[in-house]
């Protein structure tokens, strides 16, 4: 079997795992209940929730996931990437970047059981609502006559520095997320098929990713220099930040 036909494989059998939310959420939520968190593999979380228009909250991992977080997935034989931080910087604030949404599946389910919670990752709405407030607006065309916008773009687009950079160096939200402007752009959940409209998720070729702006990334893709569909300049890293629908239980 060649790489690609097994990486695709191995896709939709994550997602056929993940696909029985219902029946997890029925039979393992009640164990993960009664036993309570593992604080030990729970991440830090903002420090307020995000109010979202529609009155849900959610709760948001102050940080992406870092190499060091990778690494203990890796470590116990769940996720097939290891990483690396840089020369000269430390895996524990190292954002975990490179990764496709093969590799951040395979994070999920490992996650969820070892923390005995239920983590996911956000729409593409709820990124943009709690990004909204640290993203700059977006520019005025510089050039009105139509026939020149690409200049407008082309002189207002990357805007947010391209090197990975330690968590923290950027921007934090009300709610205290941290890092939603910076180089590191992040996975969401929704599917992206172009003109084929609503596929199964288990067959869906690309997934949208919250930065900048927003771009659909092929789900093998783990350099998004070299595969996506967005206007604008590429991301510069492909990373993922974690999100849960019930807050936590720290007692």
């Amino acid at each position: 079997m060649t790489a690609p036909a097994q990486s695709s494989r191995t896709f939709r059998s994550l997602l056929g795992v993940l696909s029985v939310a219902g029946t997890v959420a029925l039979v393992g939520a009640a164990w993960w209940m009664l036993r309570g968190p593992d604080l030990n593999y729970v991440p830090q979380m903002a420090e307020h929730a995000v109010d979202l228009p529609d009155g849900h909250q959610i709760f948001v991992q102050k940080y992406e996931v870092t190499v060091a977080d990778w690494n203990m997935c890796h470590a116990d034989g769940a996720c097939d990437l290891a990483l690396r931080p840089p020369p000269g910087t430390d895996a524990k604030d190292t954002p975990a970047t490179g990764l496709n949404f093969v590799d951040v599946t395979q994070y999920l389910a490992w996650i969820n059981p070892h923390a005995r919670h239920i983590f996911r990752l956000p729409t593409t709405e709820e990124w943009a609502f709690m990004a909204k407030g640290v993203l700059p607006e977006e520019h005025d065309p510089i050039f009105t006559d139509p026939d020149l916008t690409w200049a407008s773009a082309y002189l207002t687009e990357g805007l947010t520095p391209r090197r990975l950079r330690p968590r923290g160096s950027f921007s934090t939200s009300a709610e205290g997320i941290v890092d939603l402007d910076g180089s590191v752009w992040e996975w969401t959940q929704d599917c992206y098929a172009g003109d084929a409209g609503q596929v199964d998720l288990s067959r869906c070729p690309a997934f949208f990713v919250g930065g900048e702006h927003v771009a659909a990334i092929p789900y093998l893709v783990r350099d998004p220099a070299r595969g996506g569909c967005a206007v604008g300049s590429p991301p510069a890293h492909l990373g993922l930040r974690l999100v849960t629908d019930d807050a936590i239980r720290r007692s």
